[in-house]
């Protein structure tokens, strides 16, 4: 688990976080008000972005309190640091809500939820976003072009290049290619690609431990080719150009090793980052040693944004079975990135509010 605490003093002005409520239908809306116990706990600046009538009903059902004041979408967010936390209500043509059933509507609200969330953080009312879960499917039904939130920060930010990179304390994983389909993979793979990815995944993890990080670059192929018998050359055609140029840039890397057993407990254990080709390659590992506590982090942004490592989890909608740990680590995540907290993020740790 992250153990983190947080200290805010009266003389001290911090921006808020911003929490996307997720897909209506899903566990966001749960996690969401238990969200806000823990940041009011903490003394911690939240703002929800979501369905007022949703929340007071989770809320009803799980006899989960709201733990925030509700405000008007046009509420001015720098007041937000007094107010504790807030739910900015956004309500949404969505009807009735059917618990584990999603459709376009509550597709469409979600989106709403986030593109508030990003818009209010890149005018710089926000100190970053975190978001709850949405469903792929929900957004496409609603006409949504972006195949998940990652693509849509990265056009809402103009982002030159970007990356998704899953974090827990036990392993991190970034990832070169994201939401496309496994055949796609090699062709979308690039030097400059892989390079990219190694260079934002090192940067943030060096600026999370306070010291420049040890990466280690996957193969694409079983055996990483076997010397070109494997695939089509792709780790001598672009994997290890892209780790020359990073090691000669001055980055401590190795690679590129083995998919099958890269992730050992002693190659773990002397590993800060993996650079992983395609989406399951760096998330079956991730979710399998470190499910609870992962946080889903967009690189390359000029925004903070962190996630949950895990989905809309229909089946346990308004049960009161979601499990908050993803989310309290993604906020702890998102605080430590934008420097509310300010010591290096290292399992443990105690950090205090150092930025005015």
């Amino acid at each position: 688990m992250w153990a983190y605490s947080l200290l805010v003093t009266t003389e001290m002005t911090v921006k808020p976080l911003i929490l996307s409520m997720g897909d209506p239908a899903g566990v966001g809306p749960e996690l969401c008000l238990r969200a806000g116990s823990w940041c009011r706990e903490r003394h911690l600046p939240l703002v929800i972005s979501g369905s007022a009538t949703v929340l007071r009903e989770v809320s009803s059902r799980l006899s989960l309190p709201l733990p925030a004041c509700f405000q008007p979408a046009d509420w001015d967010l720098a007041v937000s640091a007094a107010a504790g936390v807030s739910i900015v209500d956004l309500e949404q043509p969505i009807g009735r809500v059917s618990p584990g059933q999603v459709n376009a509507q509550t597709g469409a609200a979600s989106l709403a939820y986030v593109e508030y969330a990003i818009e209010r953080t890149l005018q710089g009312q926000a100190a970053g976003v975190v978001t709850c879960p949405i469903h792929k499917e929900a957004w496409h039904a609603a006409g949504c072009p972006f195949p998940g939130h990652t693509e849509l920060l990265a056009a809402r930010a103009g982002a030159e290049r970007h990356c998704m990179m899953l974090a827990a304390p036990e392993i991190r994983c970034a990832l070169v290619t994201v939401h496309v389909g496994l055949a796609e993979v090699a062709e979308l793979l690039s030097v400059r690609g892989v390079l990219e990815t190694i260079e934002l995944a090192g940067a943030a993890v060096g600026r999370m431990l306070g010291r420049p990080p040890v990466i280690t670059v996957l193969g694409l192929n079983p055996h990483a080719g076997e010397g070109g018998l494997f695939g089509n050359r792709e780790e001598e055609r672009l994997i290890i150009p892209a780790i020359d140029r990073a090691r000669a840039a001055g980055w401590q890397i190795r690679g590129p090793l083995p998919p099958d057993t890269a992730f050992l407990p002693r190659i773990r254990q002397e590993t800060d980052v993996f650079i992983c080709m395609y989406h399951d390659q760096g998330l079956i590992p991730l979710k399998a040693i470190a499910f609870d506590d992962a946080v889903n982090v967009t690189l390359g942004l000029s925004i903070v944004r962190t996630s949950v490592d895990h989905g809309t989890a229909l089946d346990l909608a308004w049960q009161g079975k979601a499990f908050p740990s993803s989310l309290y680590a993604a906020l702890t995540m998102a605080a430590q990135l934008s420097e509310i907290w300010t010591e290096p993020m290292t399992p443990g740790a105690t950090n205090h509010v150092a930025k005015n």
